[in-house]
């Protein structure tokens, strides 16, 4: 019988890849956390992750076992909820990018809360493609993000231009190649970015690297970095460079509510409704 403790931690760290940021979230020591994983690779006759000096990988039989250890997880709080006479309660899982948690957003969800007894919100805030990879892992329940161009199915909220923000002023006439200030990968801004300069024959380099639109808004502010940004989240300190500055033209961005394909509670629907919404509002 595999043991909850240890199924706890090791998904931990698979969700983390890394023993350090797992012990931190679970408020143990990395001994511990260590120690748990090796007792759960014992129990299942096999190594679970591939360890490297830089990175945590999940084997073939990790893998396998993260799903049933997710579904295990799962029932073990359903029925500790049940025992303890607690069945009403209904917390959603929500992820939601930066560009949202930043604006109206957390209004939203503490007002949705707020009416609704027994139900509670975990936000978390990420790249769209991660979030979307941890909604069809059944990680949450939904996802409010961005895209340039997908096969996602999900329900529009609005659409904006994609622009190339920097400085007012202008870029310099002499740039040998376009320093940029970029999200990490995945994302749909970074990819639709970087194939434009590619079919354009536009050189460039990466300057920045952040989750944080402030972050990327201060870089091209600065005159330090080209960032691409929706055309509302531009500042009086950043102008929208177009052909005249040699760059090429941006996809629209469409915004969008992404849910799980299955029955959930009513409680997501609902949600999904204060979102569109609200969206029409903006």
């Amino acid at each position: 019988m595999l043991d909850a403790t240890l199924l706890r931690t090791f998904q931990a760290v698979a969700q983390e890849a890394s023993f350090t940021k797992a012990a931190e979230r679970l408020n143990l020591t990395q001994s511990a956390v260590s120690g748990h994983v090796r007792r759960l690779e014992e129990q299942a006759a096999r190594p679970l992750f591939v360890r490297s000096t830089r990175s945590v990988a999940l084997t073939p039989a990790g893998e396998m076992l993260l799903g049933y250890a997710r579904a295990i997880l799962r029932l073990n709080e359903d029925a500790r909820r049940h025992l303890s006479g607690v069945t009403d309660g209904i917390h959603l899982r929500i992820g939601a990018s930066d560009d949202f948690m930043s604006s109206w957003l957390p209004g939203l969800l503490r007002q949705f809360q707020s009416v609704r007894v027994g139900v509670s919100l975990e936000v978390r805030v990420a790249n769209t493609g991660l979030l979307l990879a941890d909604l069809a892992r059944g990680e949450l329940d939904l996802v409010v993000g961005s895209r340039c161009r997908g096969d996602q199915t999900g329900q529009l909220l609005w659409r904006e231009p994609l622009v190339w923000a920097y400085a007012k002023g202008g870029l310099p006439e002499t740039v040998p190649a376009l320093p940029l200030a970029l999200f990490p990968e995945p994302c749909p801004y970074r990819d639709a970015a970087l194939a434009s300069l590619a079919a354009a024959g536009r050189d460039w380099r990466i300057a920045v690297v952040s989750p944080s639109v402030a972050s990327l808004r201060a870089a091209a502010a600065a005159a330090f970095a080209v960032t691409p940004l929706n055309r509302s989240l531009l500042t009086p300190q950043l102008d929208a460079l177009g052909a005249d500055a040699g760059l090429p033209a941006l996809p629209d961005v469409e915004f969008m509510v992404f849910t799980q394909k299955h029955d959930g509670p009513r409680e997501i629907a609902e949600l999904t409704g204060e979102i569109v919404r609200a969206a029409r509002l903006f």
